[in-house]
C-alpha cells in the first residue's frame, strides 16, 4: 500500500512541477507565449486560470498523500522496535560486557617499593 501512495505522490510532485514551470511569471518565464487574442481557455487568461486550478488541485493532492505517507509510515514504526531486532551473530555476542577485574592489570608497572604505597609525584 506504501508504495502505491509513493508512487503516485511522485507522479503528482512530477506534474505539480511541470505545471508550476508552465505558468507565466511577470517576467515572462516558461509561460505558454506571449500575447494572444480571442476569448476563452486559448488566450493567455483563460490559460492562466486553468493552470492556477490545476495548480491548486495538484497541490491539495500532495499533500493528500504526503498526510498519507506519514501516517502508514507511523503505522509501520508502531508495530516495531530496533530493540525487538535480533542481534547480530558474530563479535557483539562473543566479547564479554564488561572488562575482567583482576586487580594487577589495572595497575601501572611498579618502580620499587612495596606494592601497596600510594604513587606520589616526584619531587624533583
Amino acid at each position: 500500500m506504501q508504495n502505491v501512495v509513493l508512487v503516485i505522490h511522485l507522479l503528482l510532485a512530477l506534474t505539480l512541477i511541470g505545471v508550476v514551470l508552465m505558468q507565466r511569471s511577470e517576467g515572462g518565464g516558461l509561460g505558454m507565449g506571449g500575447g494572444g487574442g480571442g476569448g476563452g481557455l486559448v488566450s493567455s487568461r483563460g490559460a492562466a486560470t486553468a493552470l492556477g486550478k490545476l495548480t491548486w488541485l495538484l497541490a491539495i493532492a500532495f499533500i493528500c498523500t504526503s498526510i498519507a505517507l506519514t501516517i502508514l509510515a507511523a503505522r509501520d514504526a508502531a508495530e516495531s522496535s530496533v530493540t525487538d531486532a535480533p542481534a547480530a551473530s558474530g563479535a557483539i555476542e562473543d566479547t564479554p560486557a564488561t572488562p575482567s577485574l583482576d586487580g594487577d592489570s589495572l595497575l601501572p608497572p611498579s618502580t620499587g617499593g612495596s606494592g601497596d604505597a600510594p604513587l606520589v609525584p616526584d619531587a624533583n
